[in-house]
């Protein structure tokens, strides 16, 4: 063709100097037929190469299919889409083929967090006997999603500054049943659980959790926190809807809680009162729990429980010698084991009609010195939806 260099072709050790394109091997191997119709600049030319050629059909064909595959699989053959290499394993654990980004070093008997290796999102450390996490061992997975520490021996002095820092993308971290005696936690903004019960945590300095915008579980039962200890520890928190402070020292509710949360479970505290617009304040709070306290008549102001977003209050085990007044909407009240004397009706309903009712589904009033006849006859039509009333 006019304008294109001729390809350079060497049979003979059966390469390519350089790539050709199909149809010019095929030119090329119709030239050593007998007859050959050539194009050049001048026009068209018969050649005859009988004589010097005598090659047959078959051998032709042979020629073609061999020059083909030569194209096909030459130094233009573009192999297919190499796989990353499996993350390699601390020779102390185990990382399974068909989860190759977990590591499990869970009941190795282990001291010491060992260096885990690129590539590994999900580290499984608990029930070993670690005192220690050094600083280094998690420089290479700086990308880690959840870390899970639970049932060791590890301080606070045992976790050296900077070893945990760089866990930027971390979203779970429990360190459950250890020895440490302040939360732990690196500034990550996609944290979204953290569980540190049953360890002998006394505070929470606040903004330590800010910029967590993502965290929406807190579990801290089982510690050693105080109300002051906590005080502002989950301000500006944007998401967070569950917070778990059971069995602590708390005197009152914490304070500084953000409007998203939904659940709040404190029971097993020594908490006396509670502040009338404390509920007013959480829009969303659907749960409740403040068993096991040492409520009073005198703490609980009057209609600091009536809020409509509540579906289930538990202040069982209190000193409680009246009914609350609660919402409408509730559905679940749990007021066993006080020292209520009298079932009054308007706790539940200001009017009682047939299109003014409560939703209250379970009741609980067993533990108290009320018995059935404590019950007014008004109280079959505020409470219809009762599948269950003890007393």
């Amino acid at each position: 063709m006019p304008g294109c260099t001729d390809d350079i072709v060497d049979l003979s050790d059966k390469t390519f100097r350089r790539p050709l394109a199909a149809h010019n091997i095929l030119l090329y191997l119709l030239s050593l037929h007998p007859t050959y119709r050539h194009t050049t600049r001048e026009g068209v030319r018969l050649v005859k190469l009988s004589a010097m050629f005598p090659l047959r059909l078959p051998l032709l064909a042979a020629l073609l299919g061999l020059a083909l595959s030569q194209y096909e699989y030459g130094d233009d053959y573009q192999p297919a889409e190499i796989r990353p290499p499996t993350p390699r394993c601390a020779d102390e654990c185990e990382c399974p083929t068909h989860f190759s980004t977990a590591m499990y070093c869970n009941s190795r008997e282990l001291k010491a967090v060992p260096m885990v290796p690129t590539g590994i999102q999900y580290v499984y450390l608990q029930d070993n006997h670690l005192t220690e996490i050094k600083a280094g061992v998690f420089d290479n997975v700086t990308d880690l999603r959840w870390l899970i520490l639970d049932n060791n021996q590890l301080t606070n002095g045992g976790i050296e500054k900077g070893s945990i820092d760089k866990l930027t993308k971390l979203e779970k971290l429990h360190i459950n049943n250890n020895k440490l005696t302040e939360v732990v936690v690196p500034k990550s903004s996609a944290m979204e659980e953290i569980k540190m019960m049953g360890n002998e945590i006394t505070k929470i300095p606040a903004g330590l959790l800010s910029g967590m915008d993502n965290l929406t579980a807190v579990h801290l039962n089982k510690n050693q926190l105080t109300s002051d200890g906590i005080a502002g520890a989950f301000k500006g928190l944007k998401s967070l809807m569950l917070l778990d402070v059971c069995e602590n020292k708390l005197k009152k509710l914490p304070a500084g809680m953000p409007s998203s949360l939904m659940m709040l479970y404190a029971d097993h505290n020594e908490i006396e009162s509670i502040a009338l617009s404390y509920l007013q304040k959480l829009p969303t709070l659907q749960y409740l729990r403040m068993s096991h306290n040492k409520l009073q008549d005198s703490g609980v102001p009057a209609g600091v429980f009536n809020v409509s977003a509540l579906i289930e209050l538990d202040l069982s085990y209190n000193k409680l010698g009246a009914i609350p007044e609660v919402g409408e909407n509730l559905e679940h009240l749990y007021l066993q084991v006080n020292e209520i004397s009298k079932f009054d009706v308007s706790s539940f309903c200001k009017v009682v009609s047939p299109v003014s009712y409560s939703k209250i589904k379970d009741l609980r009033l067993d533990g108290n010195n009320l018995t059935p006849q404590s019950m007014p006859m008004e109280a079959a039509q505020c409470l219809p939806l009762a599948t269950e009333v003890l007393i």
